[in-house]
This record gives C-alpha cells, structure tokens and sequence, in this order.
C-alpha cells in the first residue's frame, strides 16, 4: 500500500470512527461493547457535562452572577431574548427556552469535545445529528398539534388566499418542506463538522507523502483550521439553535 492510499485508510477509520477500543495515554485501551460506539461515550460525558456544569457549577441564586454563572447567563440570556422569544413571542419564547439551551450547549459541548485530542467528533457522525434533527421535527410535529389542534397543524400547509388547482400541488409541498427542513438542519451540521476534521488530517497527513518539506506549511495549516475550527463549533450550534427555533416557530405561529 502506497503512502496516500494508508493517509486515507486512517482518515476514513478515523471519521467512521468504529473502535472497538478508546485509546488513552499511557497504552491505556478501553474496551467498547458492540451496542457502544465511541461516539456514544462522547454523547454521555457531554450529557454529564452540562448535567455537572447546570446542577452543580451554576449558581442561579446569586443575586450579582459572576465567574462561570455570569459567562453561562451571557448566553441563556441572548438564546432566550434573540432566539426564543423572536420566534415565538415573549410568552411562549420563555416556555421554549430551555430546549434550545439544551441545543445550543449539548451541540456545542460535542463540538469542542472533537477538538480535544483522543477524544471523537460525535456531531460528525450523521446518526447523532439525525437524532438531534429528529428532536427539532417531532417539536414542529406534535408541539403544533397540542398547541393549535390538528386542524390548525393542517391549515399550517395551506396558504391563504391560494386557488384551489394550485394549492392541491401546493399543500403536499408544504408537508413536504417540514421534512426537509429537518433533513437540512441534519445535513448542515454533519457535513461541517466532519469536513473540517478531514481537512485537519489531510494536511498533517501532508507530512507523511511528501516528507520533511511539508512539515512546516502542513502544521502551520493545520493549526490555523484548528483554530478555524473553534469558531465553527460555536457558529454551528448558533446555526442549529436559530433554524430549528425558526422551523418550529413557523408552523407553531402559522399566522406569523
């Protein structure tokens, strides 16, 4: 086997990411069971993670919030006024704050988690941000069902004012769309976070085919996309937090 052709052998086994073992220092190797991946463990000590950080880091009696309470407040505070209560309105925005909290801190508590060595990119597996996008459906789904009823979650698909001979195609379309929109919120964030991570291991893996030369201008590369990479951890969980609030603000507020 060629020098390129083992750089992408261990790309692809690294961005499938299908050990069997979690490699730690020291020769350390934790052995996995089938039923759970690497990526699942990433999912769990991020959800112990906002667990900790919330129930227990958190102070949310303190009358003057300062240090980790005053950085997380920050942001509470900007998803519920900027996000929430702009696409729900104010009573509603404060109802729904909490889940796109838990988008925003769960999303990117995974992203930063792929930027720590021997840890794994959860939010580049598309399994876990077709759960994540699942959550945003079942929310446009059934939320609008218990809030307007069935019949004000099937006028959401029929615009106002529209002849009948174009709002049969148009109707089905418009279902169609709430579908769609999840698959592009699952889309989106997969295909960002794992084209970064390709990109990383493309230029360091440089170093390998063309030797010594490329030392320099690969690792310089590399850290610049790394670095890149932080903010789009950030940017995405903004991204999936605003659209999926977006999405089903839309069909919950079908008037709006």
């Amino acid at each position: 086997m060629d020098k390129a052709a083992a750089v992408e052998n261990y790309i692809m086994h690294h961005i499938a990411n299908n050990f069997e073992e979690w490699h730690l220092p020291f020769g350390v190797h934790v052995p996995l069971s089938h039923w759970l991946s690497l990526h699942a463990v990433m999912l769990l000590l991020c959800s112990a993670f906002c667990i900790i950080t919330f129930c227990v880091l958190y102070k949310k009696n303190d009358i003057v919030p300062s240090g980790l309470t005053n950085l997380l407040e920050s942001f509470v505070v900007f998803i519920r006024d900027e996000i929430c209560v702009v696409s729900f309105g104010k009573e509603d925005g404060h109802k729904m704050a909490p889940l796109f909290c838990t988008f925003f801190f769960f999303i990117l508590g995974l992203n930063l988690m792929g930027l720590i060595p021997l840890f794994s990119t959860a939010t580049a597996n598309i399994n876990v941000t077709g759960g994540l996008a699942s959550i945003t459906l079942f929310v446009m789904i059934f939320g609008a069902i218990i809030k307007n009823g069935p019949i004000g979650f099937a006028k959401a698909f029929i615009p106002h004012g529209v002849p009948i001979p174009v709002l049969i195609i148009l109707a089905p379309i418009e279902f169609m769309g709430m579908f769609i929109k999840a698959f592009a919120l699952m889309v989106r964030l997969f295909a960002n976070m794992l084209a970064g991570h390709i990109v990383i291991f493309s230029l360091l893996g440089l170093i390998i085919i063309v030797g010594k030369v490329a030392v320099l201008p690969s690792v310089v590369l590399a850290l610049v996309i790394y670095l890149l990479e932080i903010l789009v951890a950030f940017l995405q969980a903004y991204i999936f937090t605003l659209l999926s609030a977006m999405f089903i603000g839309m069909i919950h507020h079908p008037a709006h």
